[in-house]
């Protein structure tokens, strides 16, 4: 036996129109909600703190290749020194419309030289200078350059590219300025099965 509700006499029966209006209006406001979060939250992240880059060209290989997708660190500059051995992404000095990734070599005040395939620094603590024991280069890597020795400004970094056969660098157009480092690698978030996190190098000196 079919059964049947009996709608009580001061109710009108539901309009569907209206349940569907009701969820279109809050679909649009959790709509509104998301993109209000993203605006606040989000997109100021997105550029102030922390910034995807890709990969291009084969300067860094091996360490980094064409199609990496990497996160830079751009809030942690703000309170303290770049390090020698960060991998950063800065404008390039001769074209500020581009960008660049490099490894820092040189610090401000110090003096680098390239001789004999390794790299040389000078600086207070070691006023003879020391080479470099670059343990992130595939074995007896040899780092090309002329002898002269380039002293650096107290805002200048020293950069060289990881596949030192192959990288436009400070070997060939100098130094770049403190205003133009973006920040730090922070991750390689992809390829998945590379993800990988960039600390700080302990080099021998």
């Amino acid at each position: 036996m079919d059964q049947i509700q009996n709608q009580p006499q001061n109710q009108s029966p539901q309009d569907p129109r209206g349940g569907a209006a009701k969820s279109l209006g809050l679909f649009i406001w959790d709509l509104l909600k998301i993109l209000i979060i993203s605006f606040i939250i989000i997109i100021p992240i997105r550029y102030y703190v922390a910034q995807p880059f890709i990969v291009q060209g084969s300067s860094m290989e091996p360490n980094f290749h064409t199609g990496e997708y990497l996160i830079v660190d751009e809030i942690t500059y703000h309170t303290s020194q770049p390090q020698r051995g960060d991998i950063i992404v800065f404008k390039f000095p001769k074209d500020t419309t581009q960008y660049f990734i490099k490894r820092i070599i040189g610090l401000p005040g110090e003096t680098v030289q390239v001789k004999n395939g390794r790299v040389i620094v000078f600086n207070q603590q070691h006023p003879q200078g020391f080479t470099l024991d670059e343990n992130y280069l595939p074995p007896n890597t040899p780092t090309l350059g002329s002898d002269q020795k380039v002293t650096l400004g107290s805002d200048e970094f020293f950069v060289l590219g990881d596949n030192r056969g192959a990288s436009s660098d400070s070997r060939f157009w100098g130094s770049v300025p403190r205003s133009d480092v973006v920040g730090r690698v922070l991750f390689r978030a992809y390829p998945f099965q590379t993800f990988t996190e960039f600390g700080h190098i302990q080099y021998n000196s």
